[in-house]
C-alpha cells in the first residue's frame, strides 16, 4: 500500500473532529433506536438525556469542523474516476447537512413536545419553537427519517473508505487515521 506523500494528511484538529463525531454518531444512533421503544421509566428519561447530549455535541463539533475546514485547505484528492470524485463530494456535503439537520430537528422536536434540552445536564438550551404537540409529532418523523439517512450515508462513507483501503490500496484512509505514522523525511 502506498503511504500518503507529505502534505496529504489532514490536520490533527480535522482528524480529531472527524473521529469524535464518528464515535458520537456510532453511539447516538443505536442509543436512539434502543431507547425509543422502552417503557416510560427513569432509565428511559436518562437515556433520552444522553441521546440529546450526544446530538448537541455532534452539532457543536460539526460547527467546529466546518469552521476549521473553511480556514484550512484539505489535502489534495486521491486520484479516482470523475464520477467517484463527484459521488465523494456529494456524500461529504450530505453528511455535513445531516450532521446539522439531525441534531437541530431533535432539539426542535424536544422544544415542540415541551421537553427541555439541557446539555450535559448543566447547560439549559433555549427552546427553538413554542410547545406544539402536533409539530412535535411531525418533527419526530422528520428526525427519525434524517437519522436513518445519516446512518445510510455514514455506512456508504465507511464502505468507500474500506474499498480504498483494501481494494484500491491507495493510502486514502491513512490521511485520516489518528495513529498513522507521519511521513518521515529522509
Amino acid at each position: 500500500m502506498r503511504a500518503p506523500i507529505a502534505g496529504q494528511r489532514y490536520t490533527t484538529a480535522a482528524i480529531a473532529l472527524h473521529w469524535a463525531i464518528a464515535a458520537l454518531i456510532f453511539v447516538g444512533f443505536p442509543l436512539g433506536i434502543y431507547m425509543h421503544d422502552l417503557p416510560l421509566s427513569p432509565v428511559k428519561l436518562r437515556l433520552y438525556s444522553y441521546h440529546k447530549w450526544i446530538g448537541i455535541t455532534v452539532l457543536a463539533f460539526a460547527i467546529a469542523r466546518l469552521a476549521w475546514r473553511a480556514a484550512h485547505r484539505p489535502p489534495p484528492p486521491v486520484p479516482m474516476p470523475a464520477w467517484q470524485a463527484r459521488a465523494a463530494a456529494a456524500g461529504h456535503l450530505l453528511m455535513y447537512v445531516l450532521m446539522f439537520a439531525v441534531p437541530l430537528t431533535g432539539w426542535t422536536m424536544s422544544s415542540a413536545l415541551g421537553f427541555k434540552v439541557v446539555w450535559l445536564g448543566v447547560l439549559p438550551l433555549p427552546d427553538l419553537v413554542a410547545k406544539d404537540k402536533a409539530l412535535g409529532e411531525v418533527l419526530k418523523v422528520v428526525h427519525q427519517t434524517l437519522s436513518l439517512s445519516l446512518a445510510a450515508v455514514v455506512a456508504l462513507h465507511l464502505v468507500a473508505a474500506l474499498e480504498h483501503q483494501f481494494v484500491r490500496r491507495d493510502g486514502l484512509m491513512k490521511r485520516m487515521l489518528p495513529l498513522a505514522h507521519k511521513d518521515r523525511k529522509p
